[in-house]
């Protein structure tokens, strides 16, 4: 503030000093008045020193407790991330995969406890019936393969009722034979995981498309692929695609309709492409493609039962998915999501053997 001549007023005598007074003297005519001053600079420093404490310690309280709370995220989190990881190499095929329980909090050591339990019991299972389906499927190939030769040789000679009936005992062989060899390879199938590759899938659906076009136009369908102008690639096992439109063009085959049609086609969606098999056959109940992708899931089916099974397998095996919808106008749709090539992608060990071709529908 200024003063009324415009001049800046000096400051008080006792301006940072602290000030005591006392009357001296009678209370009601007082003789004087006791005065003690000091300065207040000590004091200031004091308080500032107080503060400069108080912010040190509360900044040494803050940083040791984010230390803390990354130390405890890190006990509890690391374990979780090796666990997930482990859960996610189970997926993959690697049975023999386990967690270590000595880390983290007591309700993460027994979450891991636990994941190795379900492990090795899965690991047991599929162990178990994988040698017990392939045994008998070898142990029974040689005796369909005689039977089989012993009914070609009775029917050559045979005529009229025994001939028909030595014709349905040879396809009813035949039918057994397929089964035989779609649980070897279903079998074999689960034996490891798939190394993937980069797949052009346009060019391994105008091979597919070509080889099975002669087949379809046998029986009157229209088997086509609609044509994209962007090339994709896929990330798939050796040989997978292959085999997987392969089972679905001859599903779609035996079930079309004389005078139908069978069409192929893919986009992308995200880092999928995403692959339609269409036919204008009778479809599935609700039902039915419930259980499809399961082995022997559908009773009505004409094959082996085991075509959309390992179909299943295969897509799966390489991080795709598949599934079943309806086609506008009638028939069935198989969708499948396979993940898109990117270069320098993860690639996983293993790789799975040649899979025939099994018709059902």
């Amino acid at each position: 503030m200024y003063d009324t001549s415009g001049h800046e007023p000096e400051p008080p005598e006792n301006e940072g000093r602290l000030v005591a007074a006392e009357p001296a003297g009678e209370v009601r005519r007082p003789a004087g008045a006791v005065v003690l001053a000091r300065s207040a600079a000590p004091l200031d420093t004091r308080i500032a020193a107080v503060w400069g404490w108080s912010a040190e310690i509360g900044v040494a309280g803050l940083a040791a407790s984010a230390l803390l709370s990354v130390r405890l995220a890190r006990w509890v989190g690391r374990p979780l991330s090796t666990l997930d990881v482990r859960a996610r190499r189970l997926g993959e095929g690697v049975l023999d995969e386990r967690a270590a329980v000595g880390a983290g909090p007591p309700d993460v050591r027994g979450l891991a406890a636990t994941f190795n339990t379900m492990a090795a019991r899965t690991e047991a299972l599929v162990h178990g019936h994988r040698p017990v389906i392939a045994d008998v499927s070898h142990q029974l190939r040689t005796p369909l393969t005689a039977l089989r030769l012993r009914l070609d040789v009775l029917a050559a000679g045979a005529e009229g009722d025994t001939a028909a009936e030595l014709g349905a005992a040879q396809e009813e062989v035949a039918r057994l034979s397929r089964l035989v060899d779609g649980l070897l390879v279903v079998a074999r199938a689960e034996e490891a995981a798939p190394r993937s590759t980069a797949v052009g899938i346009d060019e391994v659906v105008a091979e597919r498309v070509a080889a099975w076009s002669p087949g379809a136009e046998e029986r009157d369908i229209r088997l086509t692929a609609v044509s994209q102008e962007l090339p994709l690639t896929v990330a798939l096992g050796a040989g997978h695609l292959e085999q997987i439109l392969d089972n679905l063009i001859a599903n779609a085959v035996d079930a079309a309709l004389e005078g139908g049609s069978i069409t192929l086609d893919r986009g992308t969606v995200g880092d999928v492409v995403r692959v339609f098999v269409r036919d204008e056959g009778p479809g599935m109940t609700d039902e039915a493609r419930a259980v499809a992708f399961r082995r022997f899931g559908n009773p009505k089916a004409r094959g082996a039962g085991l075509g959309l099974a390992i179909v299943h397998r295969l897509v799966t095996a390489d991080s795709g998915t598949a599934r079943l919808e309806d086609t506008p106008g009638g028939g069935l749709t198989v969708v499948l999501d396979l993940p898109l090539w990117r270069e320098g992608a993860h690639e996983r060990g293993g790789v799975l053997r040649s899979l025939p071709v099994l018709k059902e529908t």
